[in-house]
């Protein structure tokens, strides 16, 4: 059943590497939680203690607004296909915004996706395991492409617009920050 640790062991960090769907949890005292969805080639492991995950521009930016605020952050994987497992990282977030001193070595652990708009490193404080039994199989069959489409549509300065217009604010009211324009031809946007 359910273990707990201080620092991912090489089983899971194989276990992280194999999904395609991760969960981020956040909140601040009195805000609403935040539970998000992310897809795609955008998370990777540092070391046992450390990873980090490429935000896409979406229709809010909570999570940005939460950890300035309470960086407390929560990570779940669930296994879909195989073994059931469900593995959580728990730990403490803090947002690198492009520009900012570490973007340009993380971002460039990532392949170009449309739409970047953040990098979040979580520093884990704890690693916790559960049995995953009751979480029903799903198979993956690809992933979406509507967002690279739409966020290229856009270009960088649409982007940029976008998120003044959409993403500046959490649902609460908690100011979001803003990542500064890109360079055109970055791959960013």
């Amino acid at each position: 059943m359910g273990q707990s640790c201080s620092a991912l062991t090489a089983d899971q960090i194989a276990f992280i590497a194999a999904q395609k769907l991760f969960f981020v949890g956040t909140a601040t005292a009195d805000s609403t939680v935040n539970v998000s969805p992310k897809g795609r080639d955008a998370l990777r492991v540092l070391d046992g203690q450390r990873v980090v995950w490429l935000n896409l521009t979406g229709s809010g930016n909570e999570t940005a607004a939460h950890v300035q605020l309470c960086p407390r952050m929560t990570l779940m994987f669930c296994a879909f296909e195989g073994p059931p497992q469900i593995l959580r990282l728990y730990g403490t977030a803090r947002t690198i915004q492009c520009g900012e001193d570490d973007w340009e070595a993380l971002y460039g652990l990532f392949k170009p996706l449309a739409g970047a708009r953040q990098i979040f490193e979580l520093a884990i404080d704890k690693v916790q395991t559960s049995c995953g039994m009751a979480v029903p199989r799903y198979a993956y069959k690809g992933d979406r492409t509507a967002l690279d489409s739409w966020a290229r549509r856009k270009g960088s300065e649409g982007l940029e617009r976008y998120w003044q217009r959409k993403n500046r604010r959490s649902i609460d009211g908690l100011p979001a920050p803003i990542p500064a324009p890109r360079p055109s031809g970055d791959g960013a946007a």
